[in-house]
């Protein structure tokens, strides 16, 4: 018998030495023995081959897993907001211009130079100014001169209207009184005149008696000449009666025109005594409108020598600054534009689909690229009223038929809420690109 071999109980068929294990889509070659080389070369028993594979199933699982929560959280979360990069911060950019013309004599600014509200920026020559001011005080003191003469005026025409009105009452009182009077001393003439022809008559009556008297030479001759004589004397009287009758008279019709002339100047003066107290008040209000007129020019010239002094309309940083000293002024004119610091928003463009939940009031994170991604805190206050193509200066026209859906933007203001304590170092500037993210939910 020959003597085996320690390999013959060992040795195999070829093909059962060799196994293929497909692990990790790689093909290993299974030694004798019965261990299959791990991936370091060492060789692993052949038990702990499934092992490993299913573990790095469990791996590779566990991983897409995470993948799928991280992938949900993260669109979940995206529906808490809405973003975007078409932002930018904005403000009032102040265009500081001269309101008078003149030769500016000081500048005080440079470009670029940060100012405070109301500190000056430049000065034009005062002098013209000065001179028109010291003008309108001159006119304006005549006019209050002028003002308080009419003043005084008014009552002293309304007394004096008061004196003639009264005057002519008494006037035309006087005038009735005289006429009263004129008509009783036609009376008397009158009865004068009766009585003269009374006693005419009863001389003539003596006369006649002793005619035939004397002829008679019962009487003597001097006594009936006496009786002739008073008879003429009487017819005399008679006459003398009668013209004053006629003198009465005629004082009669004099003293009725004095009273129509007295009460003609009565009434006129009742009817100009309203007329002339309104003259005299017309005339004060003249004086008083002059003063009001000259007070305001004289503070149109103190507002144009204040302008002289051009002042900073608000804080912010000097730019495209063109005054210089020597330069002569006309109003209206730009001398250097202002950038705030302080008065600052942000206007966001958003896509219309991202507009359905977002409305005023709503909170906004504000991301600066400028300042390395420095947040502020905002709100939405306004949602713009058209898109910014309907706003564009040749907005697009879509009804020659080609038409292609483009998604628009709408501007929405976002007003920063502690822009002073989250801006104390004045670091933002207008013109930054941001990006808000708005809280919808």
């Amino acid at each position: 018998m020959s003597e085996e071999t320690p390999d013959q109980n060992s040795s195999q068929n070829p093909d059962e030495k060799v196994q293929t294990a497909q692990i990790t889509g790689t093909v290993q070659i299974k030694p004798q023995g019965g261990k299959l080389p791990d991936d370091d070369g060492s060789t692993l028993p052949e038990d702990d081959a499934p092992e490993k594979k299913s573990g790095r199933k469990a791996l590779v699982i566990g991983i897409v897993a995470l993948l799928a929560v991280i992938a949900l959280l993260f669109y979940w979360h995206s529906t808490y907001y809405e973003d975007t990069d078409d932002a930018q911060v904005d403000g009032d950019l102040y265009q500081v211009s001269a309101r008078v013309g003149g030769q500016v004599i000081k500048v005080y600014v440079e470009d670029n130079q940060q100012v405070t509200a109301g500190q000056p920026l430049a000065e034009i020559d005062p002098k013209d100014y000065q001179v028109a001011l010291d003008q309108a005080q001159a006119n304006l003191a005549s006019a209050e001169a002028d003002y308080e003469q009419a003043s005084v005026n008014v009552p002293i025409t309304n007394v004096n209207v008061s004196s003639n009105v009264n005057t002519a009452s008494s006037t035309v009182l006087g005038a009735d009184a005289g006429l009263a009077q004129s008509r009783k001393q036609v009376e008397a003439a009158e009865a004068r005149v009766e009585q003269a022809k009374a006693n005419a008559t009863k001389a003539q009556d003596d006369v006649d008696r002793y005619t035939p008297l004397v002829q008679r030479d019962v009487i003597s001759k001097q006594q009936y000449d006496a009786a002739v004589a008073a008879a003429v004397a009487a017819k005399s009287q008679v006459l003398e009666a009668q013209a004053d009758v006629i003198g009465a008279q005629d004082g009669v019709r004099q003293a009725q025109q004095k009273l129509q002339q007295s009460q003609i100047q009565s009434r006129a003066s009742v009817q100009n005594a309203g007329d002339q107290r309104k003259a005299e008040q017309a005339r004060a209000n003249a004086a008083a409108a002059a003063v009001r007129q000259q007070q305001a020019k004289l503070e149109q010239a103190q507002l144009n020598l204040s302008y002289t002094h051009i002042l900073a309309p608000a804080a912010g940083i000097v730019n495209k600054k063109s005054v210089v000293v020597g330069a002569n002024l006309s109003p209206g004119q730009d001398l250097l534009t202002i950038i705030p610091l302080d008065n600052l928003w942000v206007t966001a463009n958003f896509k219309e689909t991202q507009l359905e939940k977002m409305h005023s009031g709503q909170a906004v994170t504000i991301e600066v690229d400028a300042l390395g991604g420095r947040k502020y805190d905002g709100t939405v206050t306004q949602i713009g009223g058209a898109t910014g193509s309907k706003l564009s200066l040749f907005p697009p026209e879509n009804a020659t038929g080609n038409y292609v859906k483009v998604v628009q933007r709408l501007p929405v203001r976002i007003d920063f809420t502690n822009l002073q304590e989250q801006n104390k170092d004045h670091l933002l500037r207008p013109g930054y690109s941001v990006t808000p993210k708005v809280s919808v939910k």
